[in-house]
């Protein structure tokens, strides 16, 4: 087997509903990710759509697929096609914006969540297969794997809260391989994620889910 493949799924596609993987599944997948990194529900979300995203959107069912994941679904989940009137009805206002803008993929997708006064940006690629990669938070590049063992926190920026997470890590003997620490400003809340080796790290989840001043703990692979 190809070594970029870590199961027969990562070939033949994701269980899902719709007819795209990269439209469907992959968007449902970024939604996820990015309520994860978000760490509650938003009261609003504005959604860019690129290129590819941007032509196909209702067609595909990329709309109802961020939305779904948004509320924390997984792509294969029945309650997907409903998940506009979902939102609605949790009170998450939604609006699609479809853009001419060129992108860095075709399959690109910009959000803008808020709640009360946080506010929060996350791009997203679908880059096939279900696969997708986050590229950009808050204005900072990086490039975030869904596959790839990842820890997400959301604290209060203060002294000590990183380091208390990474020790944990360290203590268990878990590696961690790239992390990236942004925050709304000097002493509101801040996001750590965190890409490691390990996926068996629940102790490590809790220990750090335990942490003073740590508002949430995701992890994802």
């Amino acid at each position: 087997m190809n070594p970029r493949f870590h199961s027969v799924f990562d070939i033949i596609g994701p269980v899902m509903v719709g007819p795209s993987s990269s439209h469907t599944a992959g968007a449902c997948r970024i939604g996820k990710v990015v309520r994860s990194i978000f760490g509650e529900q938003p009261d609003s979300v504005d959604i860019y759509l690129y290129e590819s995203f941007a032509k196909t959107y209702r067609g595909h069912g990329t709309d109802i697929a961020l939305v779904g994941g948004l509320l924390g679904m997984e792509p294969d989940d029945s309650r997907l096609a409903d998940s506009l009137k979902l939102a609605h009805e949790a009170q998450m206002e939604v609006l699609f914006v479809p853009t001419k803008e060129k992108a860095e993929h075709p399959n690109q997708v910009k959000m803008i969540l808020t709640k009360g006064d946080r506010k929060m940006s996350v791009t997203g690629l679908s880059i096939g297969g279900g696969n997708i990669q986050i590229s950009e938070l808050n204005g900072f590049k990086l490039s975030l794997s869904y596959g790839v063992p990842t820890i997400v926190t959301v604290h209060q920026d203060m002294p000590g809260i990183v380091a208390k997470a990474t020790q944990i890590l360290s203590e268990a003997g878990v590696n961690i391989g790239t992390m990236t620490v942004t925050r709304e400003a000097k002493g509101e809340k801040a996001i750590m994620i965190m890409e490691i080796d390990e996926r068996d790290v629940a102790p490590c989840i809790a220990e750090i889910t335990a942490l003073p001043d740590v508002f949430s703990v995701n992890f994802f692979y």
